[in-house]
């Protein structure tokens, strides 16, 4: 692997907002924000509006070292948001906005050429709620070189999906990240079996011709599976603040160590550990310490 891997995200980029304030999200972008941090040459490949929030968007993930020259600044439709509900033991829920940026991610000749330059590239599904993005994405993860890391990390969210939609996005994947609930969802949707959560991640994992599948288990940590190995590793105690973007930290924090060809229990740990950072701190992108971008 290249000392500074080439790492994109595509998909949606948005603003999070909560009853006091309004915080910058997106699982690609989080991811992106993440992927920087950790020594990534990254990039997000996505749309905002020519609004406020977008320059806001724009200007944040600039300050986190991400190259946004594939983030459209679209003129006829606003920038995301989606309203964000936390509950007592901080645990999000969320609304999002309508016909939005994200949901008009249009092909390019460029993202041709930027197919060929990446290492590794993270997609999910929210952004597959609109036909013109669905296509755009898996036109872009498929026209990636092989070898490329293919990270499908699911982020079910409310009705936001299909069993189509999943299945393809599989068939696309080398890699797969999901939490009990969507392992769940997944499994039912695909029609895949298990009496237990590893039965039903090996099945993912033979099916789809998977290199790693890592199910987040929230309080009782991550399992991480591939071909020849699994590891299990408790989750880091923590105080929580909110959950939002610790599973995008988790997911770039595994892209990279995996590409690093470290060893599975090392890259579990060090995942752990970066998503219980995340849920002590507000909000999605919070600066890692420096302690925890090696693992």
């Amino acid at each position: 692997m290249r000392s500074r891997p080439v790492i994109a995200a595509i998909g949606e980029v948005l603003w999070d907002v909560y009853p006091d304030a309004a915080r910058f999200g997106g699982a690609p972008a989080n991811f992106a924000c993440h992927a920087a941090a950790f020594g990534a040459d990254a990039l997000l490949v996505s749309a905002v509006g020519n609004d406020e929030a977008g320059d806001r968007a724009m200007a944040t993930l600039e300050r986190h070292h991400v190259d946004t020259t594939s983030v459209v600044r679209d003129p006829a439709h606003a920038t995301g948001k989606v309203d964000v509900t936390v509950d007592a033991s901080g645990q999000a829920s969320y609304q999002f906005a309508d016909d939005v940026a994200w949901d008009h991610l249009s092909w390019a000749d460029s993202l041709a050429l930027l197919a060929q330059q990446l290492d590794a590239i993270c997609y999910g599904t929210l952004a597959q709620r609109s036909k013109e993005s669905r296509e755009t994405i898996h036109r872009l993860v498929g026209a990636t070189l092989p070898g490329t890391m293919r990270m499908f990390d699911v982020n079910l969210r409310q009705a936001f999906f299909t069993t189509e939609v999943i299945d393809a996005s599989l068939r696309l994947a080398t890699a797969l990240k999901l939490n009990e609930e969507e392992l769940a969802i997944v499994a039912e949707l695909c029609g895949v079996a298990g009496s237990v959560n590893q039965e039903v991640m090996r099945a993912l994992l033979d099916r789809y011709e998977l290199s790693i599948v890592a199910l987040t288990c929230g309080p009782n940590g991550a399992v991480l599976m591939t071909a020849d190995d699994v590891s299990e590793c408790p989750a880091v105690p923590t105080q929580i603040v909110d959950t939002v973007g610790a599973g995008d930290a988790f997911t770039a924090a595994l892209v990279i160590d995996f590409m690093r060809g470290l060893p599975l229990g090392e890259i579990n740990r060090h995942a752990n550990m970066v998503a219980a950072f995340v849920c002590s701190q507000a909000g999605a992108v919070a600066p890692l310490p420096a302690g925890l971008l090696q693992p």
